[in-house]
């Protein structure tokens, strides 16, 4: 949902927004959906301590939204717009993640690159403007995309390793144009459903450290499986095996870290269809090689279990400073399957290093919340 503002008020909601609170440690209970429509969601815990969301919903840029404890929320107004005839970037922006970096709020999206000299008919490249707030206003931080491959790409994560003074970019090639050759592709055209099927793959490489351009070569992290007898076949070809769509992608990826072993949860199926569902890899290096989880997915719909949530994915995870772990993500309840919708759900790792989502839920929960400076990253 748009909003709009008259100058006067978007003010006071920009100061309302700023406003620090006292430290405090609370209990909230949230029932999910939680009242954002919004795709793609990413939820930052600023150093003032409150609660932002950002998520697609606009056609021309991003929203944003905070709360002080995940049931209440505020307008901060649009806080990014783009497809100005002098900027770099056109229409479609996807997939917004913000992070806090040395007391300046810096955003990272996807979008179509206006530049397109062959006029392709997907041309995302990936994006990052700044602010002194998370609430806005964001500007670009550059009049070009970060980096310009050959190929489209959306949902840039990031992860900073301030270990090594090094961060990285993780991104999902497009399907577009991406036809790929294997046993699951063969089946399917044997049983006449598709011609081809084309994917996306997940991506990683070091980014400089001003986000100016990344260096080296991108390197493949994730993609779907190749073979019939693979365990992850059955999960990740569900929207191509049940006839929705000649598709199968690996995208929406989000990077964490606990201990010596790199998580990184992603997203596989059609982001429009039921069967889109969450699962993760693990590594011990930010760049891998990654080991798909034989428990994955690790969050899928409920419905084929009495429940009324589909659609679930595109999750980031909220680490807060006491150490519980959320799982953030967009769900389509069948009540409305043409609406994403937002959810929050417990993310847990066991001492033997398994990754489980205690969702999707609609009951009632209580979420550990820290309201102070410096919050969950």
């Amino acid at each position: 949902m748009k909003y709009f503002f008259p100058a006067a008020l978007l003010c006071l909601c920009l100061v309302a927004c700023n406003t620090q609170k006292e430290a405090e440690t609370k209990t909230s209970t949230v029932t999910n959906p939680i009242p954002l429509k919004f795709g793609d969601p990413f939820l930052l815990h600023a150093s003032d301590g409150r609660y932002y969301m950002y998520g697609t919903s606009l056609g021309d840029g991003f929203e944003a939204f905070v709360s002080d404890d995940l049931v209440q929320w505020d307008s901060c107004g649009q806080v990014y717009k783009g497809g100005d005839s002098t900027q770099w970037n056109l229409d479609c922006f996807w997939a917004p993640e913000v992070y806090e970096r040395d007391g300046k709020y810096y955003l990272f999206f996807s979008s179509n690159y206006r530049e397109n000299p062959t006029n392709e008919g997907e041309n995302f490249k990936i994006g990052v403007a700044v602010s002194e707030s998370p609430a806005g206003p964001f500007t670009d931080l550059y009049d070009r995309p970060i980096f310009n491959p050959e190929y489209p790409i959306i949902d840039a994560n990031v992860y900073f390793d301030d270990e090594q003074g090094k961060c990285y970019l993780y991104f999902s090639r497009c399907c577009y144009k991406h036809a790929v050759e294997s046993e699951i592709a063969d089946s399917l055209r044997e049983a006449g459903s598709f011609q081809e099927i084309e994917e996306s793959w997940v991506y990683g490489v070091e980014l400089k450290p001003d986000f100016s351009g990344v260096i080296g070569e991108p390197v493949l992290l994730l993609c779907p499986p190749t073979k019939l007898n693979d365990r992850q076949s059955e999960w990740e070809s569900r929207s191509a095996t049940h006839g929705e769509v000649n598709r199968r992608w690996t995208e929406g990826s989000f990077l964490f870290r606990e201990g010596d072993t790199y998580y990184i949860m992603y997203s596989a199926n059609h982001y429009g269809g039921q069967y889109y569902a969450v699962g993760y890899a693990t590594t011990t290096n930010p760049l891998g090689p990654f080991t798909k989880a034989e428990n994955n997915p690790v969050l899928q719909e409920n419905v084929s279990r009495g429940g009324n949530v589909m659609g679930t994915g595109h999750n980031m995870v909220l680490t807060m400073p006491d150490g519980n772990r959320y799982c953030v993500y967009h769900g389509r309840m069948t009540s409305n399957p043409d609406e994403r919708v937002v959810l929050i759900d417990k993310l847990n790792i066991s001492e033997d290093g398994i990754l489980t989502v205690d969702g999707p839920t609609t009951e009632p929960k209580s979420l550990t919340l820290t309201l102070s400076k410096g919050g969950g990253k």
